[in-house]
């Protein structure tokens, strides 16, 4: 999508939309970072090693990522922009529905009695 949107603009039009710090380093290259400039780093991925914690930041992951999309959505006019992005809401809607979903099996599966 970030190439779509761009991929026409001259490096005026990048200059005015305050593209122009990302395309002086990174040309047209995606370069992740958030809304205010902060790059993506693996530190921001989180694991306690246990399956029901891991799946509840998961879940949290996926709700914020809802979240950015439903906000992207409501900052453009543009129809086709916003049915991928919806796409791609819908996505993280299902993806915390299926974590939440294991973590209920996880939790029986704990909480039920073992005898060997």
């Amino acid at each position: 999508m970030v190439y779509k949107l761009t991929k026409d603009a001259t490096p005026e039009m990048l200059k005015a939309a305050g593209l122009d710090p990302h395309f002086v380093n990174h040309d047209r290259a995606l370069f992740y970072q958030n809304a205010a400039g902060v790059p993506w780093t693996a530190a921001y991925i989180q694991a306690k090693g246990d399956p029901i914690a891991d799946l509840y930041e998961d879940i949290a992951a996926e709700e914020k990522a809802r979240a950015t999309y439903q906000w992207l959505i409501d900052m453009t006019d543009d129809v086709d922009l916003q049915d991928g992005l919806k796409f791609l809401r819908e996505r993280e809607v299902i993806h915390s529905l299926r974590f939440r979903e294991a973590v209920v099996i996880l939790t029986e599966e704990r909480d039920r009695q073992k005898i060997f």
